[in-house]
């Protein structure tokens, strides 16, 4: 696979995004496939962190050509020793480890104990046909951690949290000096995708808890280009994901509320350009709201 808007920006110093998608007409392959629903459909980055001949790599990319593509990177920024850390265990965020090892042998891959736990028990199914493309091999984390990690990178502070927003096995990485975080799936841009609607109420307290840790600027993996290449999100980005996640919580009990548009959820974070609007959206919105009634009547 070619790569020809593989966009790399250095939204901070010595953080890099290597961010894919969002082109109309643009597509990894014309079959249905998870690659184009939920990756370049959608739009996605991973990030590097890279301090001389150190790196650290947070997700390896949605295909090999996207492992490659950052190795090849960091190649030419001089690193010659990378640690890889996993935002959680979904398919469009681990499918280029091999690639990356392949230029980094033995380099240590981080995940908190559910990833690893999702990874095993998937990884024949991730690696089968079933679900188009396989990723072949699924690379299982060498080291875990429980609800927060502390690393250093040179000079750079560095905490991992584990959190349950959009899956129950989430790492945010949070730079505390500069208040910058690399949110994951937690945070979209408009609206995340919910893959676990009975945690609702989970998600919901520990979008509390990434608030309380006082990030000013926000790069979620998926979300507008421009936005993260200029150095990412406020704040507010958490508070329209938490309305909107309470609106869908809401439909338990008022699934008369269902019909609403995104637009009309998030009226005053649109407003407030707290969010932007890309029509993909629209179908994220309509499974989620499947999934809550899903809840509802199971």
């Amino acid at each position: 696979m070619t790569l020809p808007h593989l966009r790399i920006s250095e939204p901070h110093a010595g953080l890099f995004a290597y961010y894919d998608g969002r082109v109309t007409g643009y597509r990894f392959d014309p079959r249905p496939n998870w690659v184009d629903a939920g990756g370049l459909g959608l739009g996605i980055a991973s990030f590097t962190l890279i301090e001389g001949t150190e790196a650290i790599v947070y997700d390896t990319g949605t295909t090999p050509a996207h492992g490659v593509a950052i190795a090849d990177h960091l190649q030419g920024q001089g690193v010659e020793r990378i640690r890889i850390i996993y935002s959680h265990w979904h398919k469009d965020h681990i499918a280029g480890t091999a690639q990356l090892l392949a230029a980094f042998p033995n380099s240590p891959i981080i995940a908190n104990t559910r990833t690893a736990a999702h990874l095993t028990a998937a990884k024949t199914d991730l690696e089968s046909n079933r679900r188009w493309p396989p990723i072949k091999p699924v690379v299982l984390p060498t080291e875990t951690f429980g609800d927060t990690l502390n690393l250093t990178l040179g000079d750079r502070q560095i905490e991992l949290h584990t959190l349950n927003i959009h899956s129950d096995d989430a790492s945010v990485l949070f730079l505390p000096d500069e208040k910058i975080l690399l949110a994951g799936d937690t945070l979209e841009d408009p609206i995340t995708y919910v893959d676990e609607p009975q945690d609702f109420a989970h998600h919901l307290a520990d979008l509390k808890r990434l608030k309380s840790l006082g990030a000013t600027k926000i790069l979620p993996c998926h979300g507008s280009e421009p936005i993260i290449a200029a150095g990412g999100y406020g704040p507010t980005l958490i508070d329209a994901i938490e309305t909107y996640t309470a609106w869908l919580h809401s439909l338990a009990t008022n699934p008369e509320n269902a019909a609403q548009t995104v637009r009309e959820v998030l009226a005053d974070h649109f407003a407030q350009d707290h969010v932007t609007w890309f029509e993909p959206y629209a179908e994220v919105h309509a499974a989620n709201v499947k999934a809550a009634l899903g809840v509802r009547h199971g």
